[in-house]
């Protein structure tokens, strides 16, 4: 079977579940080194990527830190420095929602959204593409919502920071393409993960009412994009929004 990421480095956010460890795992198989960053230290996470590391011949190194906190955004961040490898591929995968209508919403809430879903993105960004445009040469790969493209009722927050994640990979495709840095974004439509647990049971009748497949996503089909674009099969590829979302319009 050909490793479509043989030799790679990979940073990857919200590695302890969902999209993110499907990526993990599927990033593994295909012969990627990975730094697997995660909110917190969970002893299974651990055991389950040392597995993952003697079966694909790859090291696989965890790194825990918050969101919401900077300077431990920027201590990861030069834990990957400090270590003198090349870092070819970084996935924004980590986020939250709030569920509540617009004028339920406090900007207290709207601002640890955005702080979460856009900022914390940003900033580790900035870091991992420095390391990038040395090398002249890297893929990121940021996930927004088609919630962003098409409005959700009762997820204004969410909703505007995955927007706003759009807005970012358009203009950043553009700035990091002269240094050979591909920037490109998924907006996954409902996809089977604890995050969607949380939708009220007539929201997700909607949704699945407007959906040509008529069923949730896989959190493994949205990783199978992901492996795309960070791969040398999406080399033409940058600035695009790429729907993973079972035909919901």
């Amino acid at each position: 079977m050909q490793m479509l990421l043989k030799g790679k480095n990979a940073v990857i956010t919200g590695s302890l579940k969902g999209i993110g460890l499907s990526t993990v795992d599927l990033f593994a198989r295909n012969g990627a080194n990975i730094w697997a960053c995660a909110q917190y230290q969970d002893a299974a996470f651990e055991s389950h990527i040392r597995e993952l590391s003697a079966e694909n011949n790859v090291w696989m190194k965890p790194l825990y830190f918050d969101l919401l906190d900077p300077e431990k955004i920027k201590s990861a961040y030069q834990e990957i420095r400090e270590s003198k490898e090349r870092v070819d591929i970084l996935v924004n995968i980590a986020g939250m929602t709030h569920d509540a209508l617009f004028h339920m919403t406090t900007m207290e809430q709207m601002k640890k959204v955005f702080e979460v879903n856009f900022f914390s993105q940003m900033l580790l960004t900035q870091y991992i593409t420095k390391i990038m445009m040395r090398n002249k040469a890297g893929s990121v790969i940021n996930i927004s919502s088609i919630s962003a493209i098409d409005g959700n009722p009762g997820q204004l927050a969410y909703t505007a920071s995955k927007a706003a994640i759009i807005g970012a990979t358009k203009t950043l495709s553009a700035e990091l393409a002269g240094y050979g840095i591909r920037v490109n974004a998924i907006a996954p439509g409902v996809i089977d993960t604890e995050m969607t647990k949380n939708l009220p049971a007539d929201v997700l009748k909607r949704l699945m009412g407007k959906s040509d497949l008529k069923h949730l996503g896989l959190p493994s089909e949205v990783a199978g994009v992901i492996l795309f674009l960070a791969s040398d099969m999406s080399s033409y590829m940058t600035g695009q929004i790429l729907r993973v979302d079972g035909g919901i319009g």
